[in-house]
């Protein structure tokens, strides 16, 4: 009833069918117009969408392809745009900011301070990302290819290319797989 209520009363950008939202997920209606949900999506209990208002009407900020399936307690923030591309799967608590909180000034409060410009970030399609992993991208564009699988509490600042396992914090690439071997290769 809730996922009714919301695409009958909510501004969406877009909103496919078959959409599951949990009524405790946190998504202002101001937002709703910056977001776009692709068909078979799922948000868990707690999800939190977010996007930072600007003058920039480019599109939407935040694009959920279709059957992405949002872990509980996970949050996405966007100044920009954040591209989750077909069938990524988010672990509870999951990070994902394009932007973050300014900080150059010592003598004013970090929150007086406003928002960095941020950069822009595409998840490709496929991609699994353990409990409490971030993806953060202060600048410019930060890509994860397809098929990717990114490790628990891993934080994530830079690209990868596809077909990758990234863990750590910082992340690094610890496997790819061979698609002549076809299996996982160790890269440490």
């Amino acid at each position: 009833m809730y996922t009714r209520w919301l695409k009958a009363t909510y501004p969406f950008a877009g909103f496919g069918r078959h959409v599951s939202i949990d009524f405790s997920c946190d998504i202002l209606r101001s937002s709703a117009r910056d977001i776009q949900i692709g068909d078979h999506v799922v948000l868990a209990n707690e999800v939190w969408l977010n996007t930072v208002p600007t003058s920039d009407n480019s599109g939407p900020k935040i694009i959920l392809g279709n059957r992405c399936k949002i872990g509980r307690r996970s949050s996405i923030s966007a100044r920009n745009r954040i591209i989750l591309e077909d069938d990524v799967l988010l672990a509870p608590s999951v990070l994902i900011m394009d932007h973050n909180h300014e900080f150059a000034d010592i003598d004013q409060p970090i929150r007086g301070q406003g928002l960095t410009k941020g950069g822009r970030i595409t998840i490709g399609k496929n991609c699994w990302f353990g409990f409490g992993a971030v993806v953060l991208c202060n600048s410019r564009e930060l890509s994860i290819g397809r098929n990717c699988v990114i490790g628990a509490n891993s934080v994530v600042t830079r690209s990868f290319p596809p077909f990758s396992v990234i863990a750590g914090n910082p992340a690094r690439l610890v496997r790819t797989y061979d698609m002549e071997k076809k299996q996982w290769i160790k890269t440490l």
